[in-house]
């Protein structure tokens, strides 16, 4: 059962040189209700695809393809999503408050289907209404 919308800056956090363990243990606990968003992929694609040739490239490639893409659904940035994006972007642009396009569209994913967006960084998303954010380090 799909309950929790992963963000990049958690979905990374196991191959980091000093992962929070907090984080790794809610991943782990939650591991059969995560799901990612399309724009996360992207991040975590274009990430990887950024570094040289090298062992920590490596690696990461391997986690994306061996566990992330295999273990986890990577939803879509739909009809659906757009038009609740488009909603939350004109609303934030009348007040003086664009927000950050990919941030919307994971955002978007997360509202329309009814998951929590789990995030280490709170301020990426608290300007969306209606959106459901939990943070997972330090707990």
């Amino acid at each position: 059962m799909m309950k929790y919308l992963i963000d990049t800056n958690v979905l990374s956090e196991p191959v980091k040189t000093v992962p929070d363990q907090s984080a790794l243990k809610m991943i782990e606990k939650h591991q059969h209700e995560l799901v990612t968003a399309a724009p996360v992929w992207h991040e975590l694609q274009f990430g990887c695809r950024r570094l040289p040739q090298s062992r920590k490239r490596e690696v990461i490639s391997l986690f994306l393809d061996n566990v992330v893409k295999r273990t986890m659904p990577i939803l879509p940035y739909d009809e659906r999503a757009a038009e609740w994006h488009a909603r939350q972007r004109a609303r934030l642009s009348a007040k003086g408050m664009p927000p950050p396009f990919v941030d919307g569209q994971i955002a978007a994913i997360a509202a329309v289907n009814s998951l929590i967006l789990v995030t280490r960084n709170m301020d990426d998303f608290k300007c969306f209404s209606k959106l459901k954010i939990e943070i997972w380090h330090g707990m």
